[in-house]
């Protein structure tokens, strides 16, 4: 048969070239699943009808994958009725090309080589075609978009065919989607704490979130000094520490617990997050790290513990002024090369947006950063934990808990938020309202004192899939460590 002429492609030799196809795969395999229909079962997970390169052969493979998943026999004789008017099958022999496909498949042995091959080949179509559209619009000699713009296309959509199209693709069948959900809670039965999220490490907040869901978008949000990035760095090293994966049957690699996290720092540099973990493991100030103010003893258990933290899955990204679309760029490239299933911004409003957006204004600006932090965690399917700085009015009011309301530009990020965490100390405002040594307010601050002493409290101002509240954390600020405060129901049991 004559192949349907396909666009060629114009080589640097000026030579013109078909785009890679191989007929014969692709009528081996159909004949292998008219002929028995279980050679479907081996490439449908894969294989769409637009893989291959015949657009008749397309048709004649959804049709039949279409009746096989009805139940129904998919033979030249229940597909003639389907391509009766077909005039390209017509050009071809009609229903006896059909017969002859199934009569030439010797066996269903090859059907998933076949299909993994008529993959590949539309995988390296698709190359040619993102390529030839690179040139073509690099040529372009009154091109708007800029070269950064450029790269950054190019990044997304080499990375949307690295993952086989798993981003934006479509319309799936409620069981499709309800098989997931079961298998995200059989995981969750199974896993210690019975969590169906990735453990940040803090109970409380576990038992109130589930753990870090996969494509969620968690504001974490604070007054300057409250610990923020404190918490995110706690996080990140919990999760990373835990990370664990094996290798399946079929050479994919599953997670088992933790992930491999990506900081993007805009604020801090990578060497001040480094030294805060490490003033956490090593319950050394990173004060008295910056300054050397340590003992030998100390100094060896530096050294031990940054060498136990080298291969801690934790990748730093420290360039500032980024734009979402750079972020995005940047943690694709990771997910491809390392795999990735956690993300922290530090901080969402040092973040840019387009150059259009912020010339409409910082609030379209930032909704454009929530919306495009919100579609990076679908797309790669993992939480993302941006940290968010809260206005001035807090510090008006006398209960200085923070609310939805006091987000900057609170109408986006609450909007596209899915969860809303708030950092609160109120050490940290005390310390603030000392009356005078000796004075009879002393002593009644002093009790405060005693009470808020090393305590925090994350409050979730907003959770879609769960309950709202508030919970207690024990902080030492010198080390910048979050931990599980001590409760009765913890304690060890007492004997008289």
């Amino acid at each position: 048969m004559t192949a349907t002429s396909l666009r060629a492609i114009e080589a640097p030799d000026q030579l013109s070239r078909l785009p890679p196809q191989n007929l014969e795969a692709e009528q081996a395999l159909l004949g292998a699943i008219l002929s028995n229909n279980e050679a479907a079962d081996r490439v449908t997970q894969f294989l769409a009808p637009e893989h291959f390169s015949e657009a008749v052969h397309a048709r004649i493979y959804e049709a039949a994958t279409t009746l096989i998943r009805l139940g129904k026999l998919a033979s030249p004789v229940t597909l003639k009725t389907h391509f009766e008017n077909d005039q390209t099958l017509k050009e071809i022999g009609g229903p006896v090309y059909l017969a002859r496909l199934a009569a030439s498949a010797t066996t269903i042995i090859n059907a998933g080589e076949y299909g993994r091959m008529i993959f590949e080949l539309a995988q390296r179509r698709k190359l040619i075609a993102l390529g030839t559209d690179v040139v073509n619009e690099a040529f372009e000699p009154e091109i708007e978009s800029t070269t950064k713009d450029m790269i950054e296309k190019t990044e997304a959509a080499l990375y949307n065919l690295a993952e086989k199209g798993q981003f934006g693709k479509g319309f799936q069948m409620f069981q499709s989607a309800m098989a997931k959900a079961i298998d995200m809670a059989s995981a969750a039965y199974q896993r210690d704490g019975h969590l169906s999220g990735i453990s940040c490490g803090l109970t409380d907040i576990d038992e109130k979130m589930g753990g870090l869901q996969r494509s969620d978008l968690i504001i974490l949000a604070g007054r300057p000094a409250m610990g923020k990035t404190a918490l995110a760095t706690n996080i990140a090293y919990h999760v990373a520490k835990n990370y664990k994966a094996i290798y399946q049957t079929d050479g994919t690699m599953k997670v088992e617990d933790g992930a491999v996290v990506a900081f993007f720092s805009l604020e801090m540099s990578s060497e001040q997050l480094a030294t805060r973990i490490i003033a956490e493991q090593t319950a050394i100030s990173s004060e008295e790290i910056r300054r050397g103010k340590i003992s030998e003893e100390e100094f060896q258990r530096l050294v031990e513990v940054s060498r136990d933290l080298q291969s801690l899955p934790l990748y730093i990204d420290d360039t500032g002024g980024l734009s979402i679309a750079q972020l995005a760029a940047r943690a694709r490239r990771l997910k491809r090369q390392r795999g990735l299933g956690l993300i922290i911004v530090d901080y969402l409003q040092l973040l840019a947006g387009s150059a259009r957006k912020a010339s409409e204004g910082r609030v379209q600006e930032v909704t454009e950063i929530t919306v495009g932090l919100k579609a990076l965690a679908k797309e790669l399917d993992v939480p993302i934990i941006a940290l968010s700085q809260l206005s001035r009015q807090v510090e008006s009011r006398d209960d200085k808990r923070p609310q939805l309301s006091d987000l900057r530009e609170s109408g986006s990020i609450e909007q596209d938020a899915d969860v809303v965490l708030f950092v609160y100390r109120e050490e940290y405002y005390l310390q603030r309202l000392e009356p005078q040594v000796g004075s009879t307010d002393h002593q009644a601050w002093q009790e405060k004192m005693n009470r808020a002493h090393g305590k925090a409290e994350v409050i979730i101002g907003k959770q879609r899939h769960g309950p709202t509240g508030t919970i207690d954390l024990q902080f030492e600020g010198r080390l910048t460590k979050f931990s599980n405060l001590a409760r009765e129901d913890r304690l060890p049991e007492r004997f008289a």
